[in-house]
C-alpha cells in the first residue's frame, strides 16, 4: 500500500507543529484516569463527557475510592450518560482491581483486555497512553481518517472491515512513539478530518488523500446499515401518597439496569387518560382506592441504539394509603433527588414546567 510512510510522518509533524487540541486526560499517564476517560467516551461525545470525567475524578480520584463507593452514588454521577452497562462494568472492574489486584492497575495489554467492559480499543488506548506499548487505537476518528486517506470502501462496521483496518492501523503505528501517534490520529479526525465539514483546505495529507483527489470525502467511510429498532411504550405513574412517591430499582436484564423508575405500565401503544382508566394493570395497582389524575404529560421519546422508547407521565394523587405490590416502595421527595434515574425520567423531572408539588 502506497503512502504509508508519508502518512505516519506527516501526521506526527502536524501534531508537533500545528495540533493545539486540549483535553484534561491528554498526556495523562495514570492508567486509572485514562481508563475512566475512555469508558466515559465509549458512547459519548467529548463535549458531553468532559464534565462527567471531571466530576468522576473529583469524587473518585483513585480506584480505591471508586471500589468502595456506594453504587447508588456512582450511578447518580453517571445519570444522563446512557449506556448504563458501562457504569455497571466500571464498578465491577474497580472492585476487581482493588480486591484482587491489590489496587494495582494491570500493565500488560492482555490483562487490560481481560478487564470487564474493556474492548480492544480501550485496551490499546490504556496500553499505549499509560505504558507506551505499541498498540494501535481504532475508533470512529481513526476509521474515518484511514478510509478517506487510502480511499477504502470496505464497510468499517463489518468483521472483515474491522480486521482490515486493525491491520492497517498497526502497520501505520509509529512503534517508537505509540502514545503520541495514537493521540495525534484521533485529534486529527476530531479537528481536521471531521465527519461533517472536514477541513480539507487545512489538511497536510490532502495532496495524497485519495478521497480528496476523487471527490469522495463525503462518501467515506462506508457503514453497513444493520440496526433494527424495537418500539416500546412506557406509561409512568407518579403516585403521591402521604407526601411520598413510589419507585423501584430496575434489576432485570434490560435497558437501564440498576437505575430507578416510577411505577411502570408497559403497553403495546401509548396510553392517554381515558385508556389508562381501563388498563388492567392500572386498576390492579390502584385497587379501587380513591385517586385523581392531576396531570398527564405530553408524549416523550428517546431513541436508544436498538430501541425507540415513547412514553408519558401521569401524576396521580390518592386520598387513602395504598398498598403497591411487587418491588415498588415509597420515598420522600428529598430521597427522590438522590436516586439515579435514566435520562428519560431525569430529563422530565428537570423540566422547569414539571413540579411534583402539583400532586
Amino acid at each position: 500500500m502506497k503512502n504509508t510512510r508519508f502518512f505516519s510522518s506527516a501526521l506526527l509533524l502536524w501534531d508537533d507543529k500545528v495540533n493545539t487540541r486540549q483535553m484534561p486526560w491528554k498526556g495523562e499517564k495514570n492508567p486509572y484516569k485514562i481508563w475512566i476517560s475512555e469508558i466515559i467516551l465509549q458512547q459519548t461525545r467529548v463535549q458531553q463527557g468532559l464534565s462527567y470525567y471531571n466530576r468522576f475524578i473529583e469524587a473518585f480520584p483513585d480506584v480505591k475510592k471508586l471500589a468502595k463507593a456506594p453504587e447508588k452514588k456512582v450511578y447518580k454521577l453517571w445519570e444522563g450518560l446512557g449506556y448504563y452497562t458501562r457504569c455497571k462494568n466500571l464498578i465491577a472492574t474497580a472492585k476487581f482491581i482493588y480486591n484482587d489486584l491489590e489496587g494495582k492497575f494491570p500493565d500488560r495489554y492482555d490483562d487490560i483486555l481481560n478487564l470487564k467492559g474493556v474492548g480492544t480499543y480501550t485496551a490499546s488506548a490504556i496500553a499505549s497512553f499509560a505504558f507506551n506499548l505499541p498498540y494501535a487505537v481504532l475508533d470512529g476518528n481513526v476509521f474515518r481518517v484511514l478510509s478517506r486517506f487510502f480511499g477504502e470502501e470496505i464497510p468499517v462496521n463489518t468483521t472483515p472491515g474491522k480486521k482490515f483496518y486493525a491491520e492497517l492501523a498497526f502497520k501505520l503505528l509509529n512503534k517508537d512513539k505509540p502514545a503520541q501517534y495514537n493521540q495525534a490520529i484521533m485529534d486529527f479526525g476530531a479537528v481536521i478530518c471531521k465527519p461533517q465539514q472536514p477541513q480539507c483546505f487545512k489538511c497536510p495529507l490532502g495532496e495524497r488523500c485519495i478521497a480528496f483527489q476523487k471527490n469522495q470525502v463525503s462518501d467515506l467511510p462506508v457503514n453497513k446499515k444493520v440496526i433494527h429498532q424495537r418500539k416500546r411504550f412506557f406509561n409512568y405513574l407518579i403516585i403521591k401518597d402521604s407526601n411520598k412517591f413510589y419507585v423501584q430499582k430496575r434489576t432485570e436484564k434490560d435497558i437501564w439496569q440498576n437505575l430507578y423508575e416510577f411505577i411502570l405500565i408497559e403497553t403495546n401503544s401509548l396510553l392517554d387518560e381515558r385508556s389508562l382508566l381501563h388498563e388492567k394493570q392500572f386498576l390492579s395497582i390502584t385497587g379501587g382506592h380513591d385517586f385523581k389524575i392531576k396531570k398527564m404529560s405530553d408524549k416523550i421519546s428517546q431513541r436508544l441504539t436498538h430501541q425507540l422508547i415513547t412514553g408519558r407521565f401521569f401524576h396521580i394523587e390518592v386520598k387513602k394509603a395504598v398498598e403497591i405490590k411487587r418491588s415498588y416502595y415509597p420515598v420522600t421527595k428529598q430521597q427522590l433527588s438522590s436516586l439515579p434515574f435514566p435520562k428519560f425520567i431525569a430529563s422530565y423531572l428537570a423540566d422547569k414546567n414539571v413540579s411534583l408539588n402539583l400532586i
